[in-house]
């Protein structure tokens, strides 16, 4: 799905480029009229290498709350005889359309390879899955660019949905993703969904999809379990969500190297690429590139936040990482797995409370436009 590592044309200033020339893309974890208006997404985009961008519920809240830009469209539509949902569809549809625009050049040029915007569908469908396809081919339509991802969480309803759409031909982000279990599961209904779009004569190299990984939730729970447990355990700190993006990685490499996926690679499939997600830090103890200087590798994203963003370009130190101490990663999940901590229960937990976080911040976001 990405441009191949040539160590021949890493540039040799902006961070931001080097990792680009290492075959990993760097998407913007924000989006509002702001970014749009005032021409920070363009000169990102122009300047920085920053090939795609994501969006939530709680980056949509922000954008319309503190915005300057909303207000006489908000008051327009709140003339109209529509509920929030559609209020706030109407809202940020316009944004995402442009966000892809800007987007389309570099969409063109890698021949579909980059250039994405992500849209998420109401977390409330989460455990629907007839609801959250009719949602993702809906909004797939009312922003009618190729270059369009549709969010959808990976819970149970989530793999159904995702493997469904995937067999219309919709491009997806999966998200809410913890634990290597998450990891697996996800990449099987990706292939479920390529398998049915194939037998439906449908065309596989139109399809995109990546593979939301958070980490940042990950070292903050696994670090308050060791620190329960106490003496050595607590020096095994910090170190988790890194050891489980390689670990992931090397599944990930194994999935779409192999024999299971040659077959639908020579009918035109993609890869689903691994995205790192909530990868800006929150103990201020780490390194605020914790997320990032360790998992720079070809066949990946790392969707960063503007403040992760702006320090990767003002002191990121880049090389092609997320290959090495995979030994010392495994290590570090099998001695949690010997101190009883069960990272794929944990990632269910976490993937629980994700969601409720984003129910939370959709209300919120609702409420603005009720």
């Amino acid at each position: 799905m990405f441009v191949r590592y040539n160590p021949q044309k890493i540039p040799t200033m902006n961070p931001l480029l080097q990792v680009s020339a290492l075959g990993q893309q760097i998407w913007l974890d924000n989006l509002s009229r702001t970014l749009l208006n005032d021409g920070h997404l363009a000169r990102m985009i122009a300047e920085d290498g920053v090939s795609g961008v994501t969006t939530n519920p709680a980056i949509f809240h922000k954008a319309i709350a503190d915005g300057r830009y909303y207000e006489d469209d908000l008051a327009a539509l709140k003339r109209l005889d529509l509920d929030a949902e559609a209020r706030y569809e109407r809202l940020v549809i316009p944004d995402v359309q442009r966000a892809c625009d800007l987007l389309a050049p570099l969409y063109d040029r890698s021949g579909g390879n980059a250039g994405f915007v992500s849209l998420e569908v109401s977390p409330d469908l989460a455990d629907d899955a007839p609801a959250t396809v009719a949602a993702g081919v809906r909004l797939r339509e009312a922003v009618g660019r190729h270059n369009l991802l549709i969010k959808v969480p990976a819970t149970r309803a989530g793999l159904e949905a995702i493997e469904q759409l995937i067999g219309r031909g919709v491009s997806v982000n999966v998200t809410l993703m913890f634990s290597l279990a998450h990891v697996a599961s996800v990449g099987e209904a990706y292939l479920r969904g390529l398998r049915r779009l194939a037998a439906d004569g449908g065309d596989l190299s139109r399809v995109r999809s990546v593979a939301s990984l958070f980490l940042s939730r990950v070292d903050t729970l696994v670090d308050s379990r060791l620190e329960q447990i106490g003496g050595d355990a607590t020096a095994r700190r910090g170190r988790s969500a890194v050891a489980l993006a390689k670990m992931a990685y090397q599944q990930w490499r194994e999935r779409f190297g192999g024999a299971e996926f040659a077959s639908l690679r020579a009918q035109g499939a993609r890869p689903q690429a691994m995205l790192w997600a909530s990868t800006g830090t929150k103990n201020p103890e780490y390194s605020d590139l914790l997320y990032v200087e360790p998992l720079i590798g070809p066949g990946t994203v790392n969707t960063l936040p503007d403040a992760t963003l702006a320090a990767l370009r003002d002191h990121g130190q880049v090389a092609a990482t997320l290959e090495h101490d995979v030994e010392s990663a495994r290590s570090q999940l099998q001695a949690l797995a010997g101190l009883g901590i069960d990272l794929n229960a944990a990632g269910e937990q976490l993937q629980a409370d994700g969601l409720e976080q984003f129910k939370t911040a959709f209300a919120k976001l609702l409420a603005l436009t009720a």
